[in-house]
């Protein structure tokens, strides 16, 4: 949710204004977009640290609903309309959704039988969609439907947030902690009564007793490999091994890779992006990034209900990634021969179109293969012991690695803004 309203919160008018983007350079406006983009990235990068500790420590439940209270301060104290608390909300906010976007895959993957495990990781994805696209269209809603010159356009959005987080911290109560992260703390009867729970079954039942014993013969088996003790630096040590080396390394890559795509530019930066290829004004630069939300939300919605399981991850990430590849370098030669890049503003012909349709063609391949399957492959190939660390690993490539994030939160505005030196990064990035 946070990064679906700031990239479409800060194109509307009432926003600039309370901020005083409207009376700054374009230079300044440019440094100013990009820092309050970057604030969230790095708190959510110390956010995913944060959360493996907490994890570790006070379990899954507990970290999950700390990230929910702590998001709605975040967000509180970003309607208070100043620069200095926009700053603190949004790194409140960053470290929020780094601590539980980490741990919410994990709590998942713990929780579900190994046949769906796969599926039930890319329903958490749709659901974060879901909530792209809900705060794309409550921005495009308030600037139809509110002056401009009133605070409400954009303390709806900011508000908007207390929703996704309030739902979070209301039912979290009544859901129970990983039943492997208590047998891990020896609390074996509270365990039984986790697992039953979640699969709908007495104590008694054979299944239940057959996992329990799976569970704790797989946590006797990581205290033997430990010497009988499981401190953080032996888990560190272990997620070096031979073996968990590999994996990590390549879930690590899917990450780095799913960012490089250009999405989180795209995400952030849809209207100046919009505008650059020639659809200018507040309200066609949203209703275009609410339909690009659209379809990138149906489009994870139907690949992870139906086919994620059929077509195997490495064939749908080459198809997306080939889809992808095409569309963005579509849009890199469109924006370098219409002048965009010198700060032009494109007529809105068929080459516009084209750049137009290119983003939705990007959205397709992305929904359908990068937008889930990173997520997906580092739960489902990551063993029990080293899950949680190996988890936080590649996540923190995707709240984007501070050097990485900041090269790309700072470049993609002022690509998209007339700077020609910037140009490469843009062509680098897609």
């Amino acid at each position: 949710m946070g990064n679906a309203f700031i990239g479409t919160t800060l194109a509307l008018p009432s926003f600039k204004h309370r901020f005083g983007l409207d009376t700054v350079s374009k230079s300044e406006l440019t440094n100013l977009s990009s820092n309050i983009v970057s604030t969230f990235q790095a708190g959510a990068f110390f956010g995913a640290i944060l959360g493996f500790f907490l994890a570790e420590r006070w379990g899954r439940k507990i970290t999950i609903m700390g990230g929910g209270a702590l998001f709605m301060v975040g967000a509180g104290l970003m309607l208070h309309g100043t620069l200095g608390l926009l700053y603190a909300g949004r790194a409140l906010t960053g470290l929020a959704i780094g601590a539980t976007s980490t741990m919410i895959p994990i709590y998942i993957a713990e929780c579900s039988p190994a046949l769906i495990r796969g599926r039930l990781v890319g329903i958490f994805e749709i659901m974060l969609q879901v909530a792209l696209v809900f705060g794309f269209w409550v921005n495009y809603g308030v600037e139809k439907n509110i002056s401009g010159t009133l605070d409400k356009q954009w303390h709806i959005p900011v508000a908007a947030q207390f929703i996704p987080a309030g739902f979070l911290l209301i039912s979290m109560p009544f859901i129970i902690e990983s039943p492997r992260w208590l047998v891990s703390k020896n609390r074996l009867s509270q365990a039984t009564k986790a697992l039953c729970w979640v699969r709908n079954l007495p104590a008694d039942h054979a299944y239940i007793k057959s996992e329990m014993e799976e569970i704790q013969a797989s946590i006797t088996h990581e205290l033997e490999v430990s010497g009988g003790r499981r401190t953080t630096i032996q888990i560190f040590r272990e997620i070096g091994a031979p073996g968990i080396r590999n994996r990590v390394l390549i879930s690590v890559l899917l990450m780095l890779l799913q960012n490089l795509t250009g999405i989180n530019a795209i995400n952030y930066y849809s209207p100046t992006i919009l505008k650059a290829i020639g659809y200018t004004g507040t309200s066609v630069g949203l209703l275009a990034t609410g339909i690009y939300g659209l379809v990138k939300m149906f489009t994870t919605l139907i690949f992870m209900l139906f086919f994620v399981d059929r077509f195997g991850r490495r064939p749908a990430l080459l198809v997306g990634a080939v889809g992808a590849m095409v569309a963005m370098f579509y849009l890199a030669g469109y924006s370098a021969m219409s002048g965009s890049f010198e700060g032009k503003t494109p007529a809105r012909d068929s080459g516009s179109q084209a750049a137009l349709a290119m983003i939705y063609i990007y959205a397709i391949f992305y929904g359908f293969s990068w937008n889930g399957i990173p997520w997906i492959f580092a739960s489902e190939v990551l063993p029990n012991r080293v899950r949680t660390l190996g988890m936080v690993s590649p996540n923190l490539l995707d709240f984007d690695e501070i050097a990485l994030q900041l090269m790309k939160s700072r470049c993609a505005p002022s690509a998209c803004s007339g700077s020609r030196s910037s140009s490469s990064c843009t062509r680098c990035r897609t």
